[in-house]
């Protein structure tokens, strides 16, 4: 199978945009993400997906701890510096979610400490204990067949 047959087949898969953030030695390190998902509700877990090229993996490892930044449909420019796809530098601010790095106004916040790691392929899942949680109004940034977008206009569905 190619390989990019595979990745348009995963492209037609509808996700949020986050943005994984960390601190190592008082630095804060990011990196946008959509392979993220629950995994239980009791105990509360998560699970990112982390490829063995990015350097987001040696932070994770090191640090012991994630944040799940869930990106709102007005963040796709920050989306798209934590991808690197803008070069220029820029000015993020953080704030704090006792002692774990978020990004402001990102429509939730998910703290988390390492609980189990996996290799699976080229990349590592990491399962992370879920630790403290911050929800905020808004709509989702969204990625489809390669592309942002929002959540189109309610509609009303006949069952």
């Amino acid at each position: 199978m190619e390989d990019r047959l595979f990745r348009n087949a995963m492209g037609k898969f509808a996700t949020g945009v986050t943005v994984i953030t960390t601190n190592v030695n008082g630095t804060i390190h990011g990196m946008t993400a959509n392979a993220f998902m629950s995994v239980s509700l009791d105990p509360k877990l998560v699970v990112i997906s982390i490829g063995e090229k990015a350097s987001m993996l040696e932070h994770i490892k090191q640090s012991g701890t994630f944040t799940v930044n869930i990106l709102s449909a007005q963040q796709q420019e920050l989306s798209m510096l934590f991808a690197g796809q803008i070069k220029e530098k820029r000015n993020v601010n953080f704030s704090d979610l006792q002692g774990a790095p978020t990004i402001d106004d990102a429509i939730a916040q998910i703290s988390c400490e390492v609980a189990s790691t996996y290799v699976e392929g080229d990349h590592t899942l990491f399962i992370g204990s879920v630790k403290n949680i911050q929800l905020e109004e808004g709509e989702p940034l969204l990625f489809f067949n390669g592309r942002y977008g929002t959540l189109a206009a309610e509609t009303t569905m006949q069952v």
